[in-house]
């Protein structure tokens, strides 16, 4: 069964992880200032705090942006639900948005007339590594006095209009999940472009423990005193992890031009495959590709998702919109809230995509799909 998508481990990601477990650190320790250091080369010098997932990241994200109960948040309904469970176990109300038909991202006219007095973040998600349009999403977001989220678990290494994914809004997350671009098996990060935001998601990450004296209100009290000022969670990434996403971002560009290589063969092999519809980019931006998303047309996409499983093709559908799931249809929400979210995924396929996918296993997952659309 070729995979959707998998890990790129080669053994100097095996050395670089043995190296921290013969050393004096599995815990925090020095690696994860490095791997922190080196993720801020991909995002334009934004300085990250790495954490132990994805869903950890929007976790921290949405408290370094203030989010509390009573509050609104505006985002995508097509994304994994983690987007929006973390900011509703904050008690912030989500507003879903639709997408744009052909990118499958957050709309920004659709995210401006979602605008309400309680919005106080918009989170876009980039879509299968395409990069959200930012700068009208920053408009839409400063008429709102809101804190402008990028949710980037599937874009690290992506370009917006020549800038680096990570330095295009307030607060970015990553993922590190073994399908994604770079991995750390599992873990994350999030990048804040405001120094007091990432002093917050760096306390949170940590219990909300407050260690400088200087800041404390009983200093006096002895060299091992440390306080808690706002309850937090143990999401720290441990430097046994921090060690192979190191040794990750080393071939992300490597990573990023496979994966370009890749997306462009499945642009040429399937351009004339009937009732098939291919990813699109936009001329001012540079993905580096996680997913690639075909629609499958006139009703057939369940048809062909089970024969390209039975003919041993990992085949996926990313995603159901979140606002479908039963835990929000019990908070109220309802079915043909966003209809192109809706239609997007009622069409959506992802076909496999990674580094390690060979062109001719890849020509067997074009010449199946055509087969059995044709």
């Amino acid at each position: 069964m070729l995979p959707y998508g998998r890990q790129s481990i080669e053994e100097s990601d095996v050395e670089a992880v043995a190296a921290v477990l013969r050393g004096d650190w599995l815990t925090t320790g020095p690696a994860v200032g490095r791997f922190e250091a080196e993720l801020a080369t991909w995002t334009g010098g934004v300085p990250c705090v790495a954490v132990t997932s994805g869903t950890a990241a929007l976790h921290v994200a949405y408290v370094a942006a203030g989010l509390r109960k009573g509050d609104e948040l505006v985002t995508s309904p097509l994304t994994f639900v983690a987007t929006a469970a973390t900011a509703a176990l904050l008690g912030v109300r989500v507003v879903f948005a639709d997408v744009q038909d052909d990118t499958g991202n957050l709309d920004p006219d659709a995210a401006a007339a979602a605008l309400t007095c309680r919005t106080r973040a918009i989170t876009a998600v980039d879509y299968a590594g395409h990069p959200a349009d930012y700068d009208e999403l920053r408009e839409v977001a400063e008429r709102a006095g809101a804190v402008l989220v990028a949710d980037a678990a599937h874009s690290i290494g992506s370009e917006y209009k020549d800038r680096p994914v990570g330095a295009l809004a307030d607060l970015t997350t990553f993922s590190f999940f073994p399908t994604k671009t770079v991995t750390t098996a599992e873990g994350g990060a999030v990048a804040a472009t405001d120094p007091e935001r990432l002093r917050r998601a760096a306390r949170f990450r940590n219990h909300g423990l407050v260690r400088d004296p200087a800041e404390q209100r009983d200093p006096g009290e002895g060299g091992w005193h440390q306080e808690v000022h706002e309850f937090g969670l143990n999401y720290r990434l441990p430097d046994v992890l921090c060690a192979l996403g190191i040794s990750q971002l080393g071939r992300l560009a490597a990573f990023r031009e496979r994966r370009g290589e890749l997306v462009t063969r499945y642009n040429r092999l399937l351009r004339d495959v009937p009732g098939l519809g291919l990813p699109v980019q936009r001329a001012y931006v540079r993905p580096s590709r996680h997913l690639y998303p075909v629609r499958v047309r006139d009703g057939r996409r369940r048809e062909v998702y089970e024969r390209m499983r039975a003919a041993g093709i990992g085949v996926q559908v990313n995603y159901l919109p979140a606002y479908w799931h039963p835990v929000f249809e019990d908070l109220g929400y309802r079915r043909g809230l966003c209809p192109r979210a809706e239609a997007y995924y009622g069409e959506e396929l992802s076909l496999p995509l990674y580094p390690g996918l060979t062109d001719a296993q890849q020509d067997r997952v074009a010449q199946t799909l055509s087969d059995i659309l044709r």
